[in-house]
């Protein structure tokens, strides 16, 4: 009996996890990846250290449109398959308070382990392969790259999103949805630093400092996050707003206002730390509102908050209007992609296209910090692949 071919374009961390499961499941599989080498986006994650999933999974993990879509996907191929999966492969799990690393804290590891296990079952990986264009046959596809084409009865949507600096995060899986009939929830950076109006951010740039951080529109509070902030000469970064950042960009290119409040000492309310301020003062008379202020504060975020008429308004709820944020190079996911209520949240199969699977990145799911974006493209993968290779 002949094998059911299944075309996958993009060997990053979905489209690998697709072909492994799809090759496990009795399917020829070719992988199409425009990189020299399969994998680049997987090695650069973590800071080269690969967060390739958590322990935990809080009801806000994922965004998108329709959040809920992940629910069947995860199920499937759970946080404790995906750690199963890598332990199988050789991934000793590195535990960081529920973040899980390789035990070689070398992201590459578990690139080797992928592309190692898919060379065992079979899988082709053609590296050097750019797809511009797809056409749909009546018994599946024709791909269509650079240099070739490629048949086969299956095709596998994988190629990632806009996001990140490394070659071939382009977006072409987008127009390549579109062509084939699905319609693009627009794409913008997510995970990413904020840009805002002020004139004082030379100041306060390369300042660590913990702080609670909330973002508002139109008067409303959309969401908090607190840790460590990084303060930088354009505005603010850091893990915190790197998880609002998606809200607020989308506010700002569908036409309603940013703004963010920065607390800068969230342990305490406000009149607690106007307590503080004055017990302090009583303790040291002689100091002015610049002394008071060490031993609190970096030397740099004092010069910001001694120039203010309300210490404590400075301090506990400085605000900032968010202007844009940095580039989708400098990003670490997108927000917006392939309509998911165009997909079969149990397959990935496309509503609109018999036979055609999009998983990862290209779909409108993002996850926030902690590896959970990694955890979304092993389950939408494994998913795709598996019901890929089922019989047609």
């Amino acid at each position: 009996m002949k094998k059911k071919h299944v075309i996958i374009v993009g060997a990053g961390a979905s489209g690998l996890m697709a072909g492994i499961m799809a090759a496990r499941n009795g399917a020829a599989v070719t992988i199409l990846e425009q990189n020299e080498k399969p994998g680049k986006k997987i090695n650069a994650t973590g800071n080269g250290r690969c967060n390739y999933t958590n322990l935990a999974m809080p009801e806000n993990a994922y965004r998108g449109e329709h959040p809920e879509f992940v629910q069947e996907a995860l199920s499937q191929f759970s946080v404790s398959d995906t750690i199963e999966f890598f332990k199988e492969l050789g991934i000793y799990p590195l535990d960081r308070k529920g973040y899980l690393y390789p035990r070689s804290g070398q992201a590459q590891s578990v690139t080797e382990v992928l592309c190692m296990e898919a060379a065992n079952l079979g899988v082709k990986i053609k590296t050097n392969e750019k797809v511009v264009s797809v056409q749909k046959k009546t018994d599946g596809f024709r791909v269509l790259t650079e240099g070739w084409h490629y048949e086969g009865d299956v095709l596998i949507l994988a190629n990632g999103s806009r996001a990140s600096a490394i070659s071939g995060s382009d977006g072409s899986g987008y127009e390549l949805a579109k062509r084939l009939g699905h319609h693009i929830v627009p794409v913008w950076p997510a995970l990413t630093a904020l840009k805002c109006k002020g004139n004082f951010f030379k100041t306060w740039s390369g300042v660590r400092t913990e702080g609670k951080i909330t973002l508002f529109s139109e008067g409303k509070p959309v969401v908090t996050e607190q840790g460590e902030l990084q303060l930088t000469d354009y505005g603010v970064s850091g893990i915190p707003v790197f998880q609002i950042s998606r809200y607020a960009v989308r506010n700002i290119k569908e036409g309603r206002d940013a703004e963010i409040i920065i607390d800068f000492m969230p342990e305490l309310s406000a009149d607690e730390f106007r307590e503080l301020l004055l017990k302090r003062k009583r303790t040291c008379p002689y100091k002015n509102d610049r002394e008071l202020l060490i031993g609190l504060f970096p030397e740099k975020l004092i010069r910001i908050f001694a120039g203010q008429k309300d210490l404590v308004r400075a301090v506990k709820s400085l605000t900032l209007t968010v202007t844009d944020s940095l580039s989708f190079a400098q990003a670490q996911v997108c927000s917006g992609g392939v309509d998911t209520r165009e997909i079969h949240s149990r397959t990935m199969e496309s509503r609109k296209c018999r036979n055609l699977y999009i998983t990862g990145e290209l779909l409108d799911i993002d996850g926030t910090c902690g590896g959970y974006n990694l955890q979304w493209a092993w389950s939408s993968g494994a998913a795709a692949g598996v019901h890929a290779a089922a019989d047609i």
